[in-house]
């Protein structure tokens, strides 16, 4: 066999996740700026009815895919093999520069076993790619009390090739020093990397070589197995089921197996709009009274603001109790939902009705009423 006939000449795919809040839209633009991510295409995941995530991309090209359907772990089989697909096709028919790599940004709560499982297994995309690593975001500053809450953030990272502790300039060394010891006792094999806003040394992030469960928790190989199952039951199912299952409209004649619950039933998210600018200071004074009455239930703020006398959208992000530093994208989106200016704010909490949110910040927004002008005598 020659050397050339060696060469695993699949494009390869990096996978960077991290729970909500990690920092991982931050981690991504500083990546998108490294000679390494030339050629490169990107997916990014969004979760909720509005999209933030790809606004605060710096680059935006026909090589920037937007998979808005839901979590990527819950709808792997339609949106991600549809776009790795499209992406393939439409280099091949030369309406894009073919990709040197992929690079897929999930959502925070984005359980990794279903998208590794398809890179490595669904028969189109395992013979024209090939899963490099998983890169997990792990936010220094909570991440040990995100560990020790959210399934989903054990997950991510039990099943990283590489660990990215951000925020490293906002931990003080005894923090860091425990979230370190955690991380290893989740993932002994995993080098950890110390991130300060977002930059990161290329030497972290590629060249992780092909994923194996091996040196893993004996849990990453059997969160795998559990998606082979899943996989051949469906399979089976859909060989079974008469022609008219393929019909639209129509519902199936046999049972197809139904997806995992992949998430805590109690997180959901939803979106609060406002229809005039708002004013800062009466918005922030109400955003940090929601916070300190509610911020143990709220995991993620996101948005665009339309701000009284500003031209530009203000960036507003929140991570629990914390608010941080407001940013301004240098214009308005011209696509929707954000072409109209008006403010939206992507929620995602534990068991917290958005009735309640709504009413909050309604009854903190409304203008107080004039004064009352006593009669002249």
């Amino acid at each position: 066999m020659t050397q050339d006939a060696t060469i695993d000449r699949r494009i390869p795919v990096t996978l960077l996740t991290g729970f909500l809040g990690a920092g991982k839209t931050t981690l991504l633009n500083h990546l998108l700026r490294l000679p390494e991510m030339a050629n490169a295409a990107v997916l990014i995941n969004e979760l909720g009815d509005v999209g933030v995530d790809h606004h605060l991309v710096d680059r935006v090209d026909d090589a920037l895919v937007v998979l808005d359907s839901g979590c990527i772990c819950c709808s792997v089989q339609g949106d991600l093999v549809k776009a790795l697909k499209s992406l393939f096709m439409r280099a091949l028919r030369r309406e894009i520069p073919a990709p040197a790599r992929i690079l897929i940004e999930t959502t925070g709560l984005a359980d990794p076993a279903p998208v590794i499982f398809t890179l490595m297994e669904e028969a189109f995309i395992a013979e024209r790619y090939r899963c490099d690593g998983v890169l997990t975001a792990v936010d220094a500053t909570l991440g040990l009390s995100q560990l020790g809450t959210h399934a989903e953030a054990l997950r991510q990272v039990a099943m990283a090739d590489r660990l990215l502790i951000t925020k490293c300039d906002l931990a003080d060394a005894a923090t860091r020093a425990a979230l370190a010891e955690r991380l290893a006792e989740l993932n002994p094999g995993a080098p950890q990397f110390e991130v300060a806003r977002g930059e990161v040394s290329p030497d972290a992030v590629f060249g992780c070589g092909l994923y194996d469960a091996a040196g893993k928790t004996a849990d990453v190989a059997a969160w795998l197995g559990e998606e082979r199952v899943r996989a051949a039951q469906a399979r089976a199912a859909e060989r079974n089921a008469p022609p008219a299952w393929r019909t639209p409209g129509k519902r199936p004649a046999v049972a197809i197996p139904a997806a995992p619950a992949r998430h805590d039933a109690s997180v959901h998210s939803f979106v609060l709009s406002f229809d005039e600018p708002l004013h800062w200071f009466d918005f922030s004074d109400a955003l940090g009274l929601l916070l300190q009455i509610h911020g143990a239930r709220i995991l993620r703020i996101k948005g665009l603001l339309n701000v009284a006398g500003d031209p530009l959208p203000r960036v507003l992000q929140c991570v629990q109790h914390v608010v941080y530093p407001a940013t301004s994208l240098p214009a308005w989106p011209d696509r929707p939902p954000y072409d109209d200016r008006r403010s939206r704010l992507v929620f995602i909490v534990r068991d917290l009705p958005e009735e309640k949110v709504r009413a909050m910040l309604d009854s903190l927004l409304q203008p107080p009423p004039p004064p009352v002008v006593p009669p002249q005598p």
